[in-house]
């Protein structure tokens, strides 16, 4: 499962086939023997001879090509397992900074470079100022074909990420704050069990949010936030509060025999995420003062890298570098305490203030409420001028039209038209809640472009949610997602085939 061969026409460029390997969570066992654990990490080394007219890429420290088309490999830095990563393509590269640049198919290779020239390293040298070292050398960024299922994989060295991100206008480089910050939470500071997922997720969210305030400001990035926390609340809202996998540590029970364990892909939700950044944050808002803590992370990350560590690792570092927290029992204030953060299921007891992003909220809700009236009133809506808007000002106008949905009769019609740079937008964010915006009001005469997002992509976190939507929706919608996944299903992974399987009802082969 974790050898991923793709057809030539499940490629960009569809001339020839191309091959990766995926390793998170516990799939590495599949392709090489090893203690395919979190809690271990090793050096690797590999040799590896690929056809003629192809180039093979590893997350290592360093590569030559040696005659024969053969590549050797070597990772100089302990790793988990799931972190070693391969991937024999048409690949080509282009250098964008002193120590990155891009790979992908020769196709995309022109749009990877002018998207990421001169930014990677904007956002390393934050990380570094804020965090410590960029142990790693390099940070070179591998631009995958589209039925590559996540929207970022942290291989050291060699970020694997989805083709949605070349949105043509660098609206979506914030993800890869999020895969850079990555180098220092998660690949440098490892969870010891997938059972605490959020000390990787968790980290990483508060890190890049305090790349992004760095580079974007606050107002920008509690708007970012806003997304991230209304994506949470969708997550409860579906799976509810109480339902176990909605505690920081998640308990992954071993199955009956050894070959039947819970596997850890399927734990896999918002809540580490953004819960485990709610706690960070409350870390943070304990301590009071921000250099203070982005000192203590400093101190955390050099305490522990290269090391596997747990939450009470973690927890009990903390309290020993803030001696005074510990001695007030700041550890266990009623209904804040550190057990109940990591033990109990539901909504976060401590929410971050998100209001310096009100700024770019307020008139996205106002327009969100001008659009959801039975009347429209065209004068106050033309009176808005959203052509200045960034893409996560967008995106949270769009989920909240979406919450008021189904919208009065033609007020979605009017929309698109009056806004092409939405209801033509190139940007995967902004074209997935579109498309749930299309599902919800049942707007047939969009429901092309749900089709073809659909099959420009195969983004598991964008996939999903619309077969959800389609699926919960009226006959034709029922049509489309029956239609649109037996024309798509051979160029999805096969992990995203499954669920999307799941949610039609059809069978699942084991």
């Amino acid at each position: 499962p974790q050898v991923c061969w793709l057809a030539p026409e499940q490629t960009a460029g569809k001339q020839k086939p191309y091959m990766y390997t995926q390793g998170q969570a516990v799939l590495n066992r599949s392709f090489f023997p090893g203690f395919d654990t979190p809690s271990v990490k090793c050096t690797y080394s590999a040799t590896v001879k690929v056809p003629e007219g192809f180039t093979a890429v590893m997350s290592a420290t360093s590569w030559e090509k040696q005659k024969d088309n053969t590549f050797v490999f070597k990772m100089s830095q302990p790793i988990p397992s799931y972190l070693i990563a391969l991937a024999v393509g048409d690949i080509v590269s282009a250098d964008v900074g002193p120590r990155s640049r891009v790979w992908a198919e020769p196709c995309l290779i022109e749009a990877a470079k002018k998207e990421y020239d001169g930014v990677i390293e904007e956002f390393l040298a934050v990380g570094e100022k804020l965090f410590g070292p960029y142990v790693w050398g390099r940070y070179d960024i591998l631009f995958m074909p589209p039925s590559f299922p996540f929207g970022g994989m942290e291989n050291p060295c060699l970020t694997f990420v989805t083709p949605c991100l070349l949105a043509g206008d660098r609206s979506l480089v914030d993800v890869i704050i999020h895969e850079i910050s990555h180098s220092w939470f998660g690949n440098l500071v490892t969870n010891a069990t997938w059972g605490e997922f959020w000390l990787n997720e968790g980290f990483t969210m508060y890190a890049q949010r305090r790349i992004s305030t760095e580079v974007y400001g606050l107002a920008y990035t509690c708007l970012e936030a806003a997304t991230g926390r209304a994506l949470l609340r969708q997550h409860m809202d579906n799976t509810g509060e109480d339902h176990p996998l909605n505690k920081l540590r998640v308990v992954i029970e071993p199955g009956f025999s050894l070959f039947l364990g819970v596997n850890p892909d399927d734990t896999y939700n918002e809540t580490p995420y953004e819960k485990g950044y709610c706690f960070v944050s409350y870390l943070a808002h304990l301590v009071g003062d921000q250099s203070k803590f982005d000192a203590f992370l400093q101190a955390y990350v050099n305490r522990f890298k290269f090391q596997s560590i747990t939450a009470d690792d973690t927890l009990g570092f903390f309290l020993e570098h803030f001696p005074e927290l510990k001695e007030k029992g700041m550890d266990s204030i009623p209904g804040f305490e550190f057990d109940r953060w990591l033990n109990t299921p539901g909504w976060p007891p401590y929410l971050p203030d998100l209001s310096p992003g009100e700024q770019l909220m307020k008139p996205a809700d106002e327009l969100a409420e001008l659009w959801a009236a039975d009347s429209l009133k065209m004068e106050a809506i033309e009176g808005v001028d959203i052509t200045a808007w960034r893409t996560y000002q967008l995106v949270y106008f769009l989920d909240q039209v979406l919450q008021k949905s189904p919208l009065p009769e033609g007020n979605v019609e009017r929309l698109s038209k009056m806004y092409p740079k939405i209801s033509k937008a190139q940007n995967a964010e902004l074209r997935l809640r579109w498309c749930q915006i299309i599902l919800k009001n049942n707007l047939e005469a969009e429901y092309s472009k749900v089709k073809d997002f659909l099959h420009s992509q195969g983004k598991q976190k964008y996939t999903l949610p619309l077969y959800r939507a389609m699926w919960g929706g009226s006959e034709s919608a029922r049509a489309l997602a029956m239609e649109t996944f037996s024309a798509t299903a051979p160029q999805l992974h096969v992990n995203v085939q499954n669920y999307v399987k799941k949610i039609l009802g059809l069978e699942v082969a084991e």
